[in-house]
């Protein structure tokens, strides 16, 4: 596939399921960078593949190489891929934006990822599709976080369109898989609803072309 700007095309490691491998996605998609997806298990039998421990020395999703240049974490790639690469710019201009954009990633890193994901999205549709049934103790125990959450995004986002301001931004890019997963379960459509903000903000993201173009199997557009 031809190159960009004549050098060679960039490859992210990860797997179709992964919250943090579709952020790097949607961060390529929205630049409009050709990239090569190979997918690696990290799950398989004997842990992660060698090769794949030798790009993540932790064995986690995603990796990314572009010519001599080899990350991994996905904050780390999207910044790179955003700041290397032409393209509408995925970072606010201004230093107090740029605070906010990170301020929001941090605050979905360490605090929604565990409550709207593990354990309300996993619980109460990944668990039963599974054939587990759902621990109901762990949702109740995340639902109040996951409220806190969405209130102080709310607070952040104000009037503006976007989380971090009047354009869209990696802080976007960030959530949207989160709440991709989130707003399957009944509870995550629910609490949603409390903040219209934000239910306005889904909407939008959802009407993305690089957000449809990577939904997880089974999500609702």
């Amino acid at each position: 596939m031809p190159a960009v700007g004549g050098v060679s095309e960039p490859v992210l490691y990860g797997a179709d399921y992964s919250v943090y491998t579709r952020i790097a996605r949607l961060a390529l998609l929205e630049k409009c960078i050709s990239c090569r997806f190979e997918t690696v298990d990290v799950f398989a039998t004997g842990g992660p593949p060698e090769a794949h421990l030798r790009r993540h020395p932790f064995g986690r999703i995603p990796a990314f190489a572009h010519d001599d240049v080899a990350l991994y974490e996905a904050c780390a790639i999207c910044r790179y891929v955003d700041e290397a690469f032409p393209g509408p710019p995925l970072q606010p201009a201004d230093a107090a934006g740029r605070g906010r954009m990170t301020q929001i990633i941090s605050l979905l890193d360490a605090y929604a990822f565990r409550p709207m994901v593990m354990d309300i999205y996993v619980e109460r549709v990944s668990a039963p599709a599974r054939g587990r049934a759902p621990d109901e103790a762990r949702i109740a125990a995340a639902v109040p976080q996951a409220e806190r959450c969405l209130s102080a995004l709310a607070r952040m986002i104000g009037d503006a369109p976007w989380l971090a301001g009047p354009a869209l931004s990696l802080a976007d890019l960030h959530a949207a898989p989160m709440f991709s997963y989130f707003t399957q379960a009944a509870e995550g459509a629910a609490l949603l609803d409390n903040w219209p903000s934000m239910r306005a903000w889904w909407r939008r993201m959802t009407m993305r072309e690089a957000v449809a173009a990577t939904r997880f199997a089974g999500e609702i557009p």
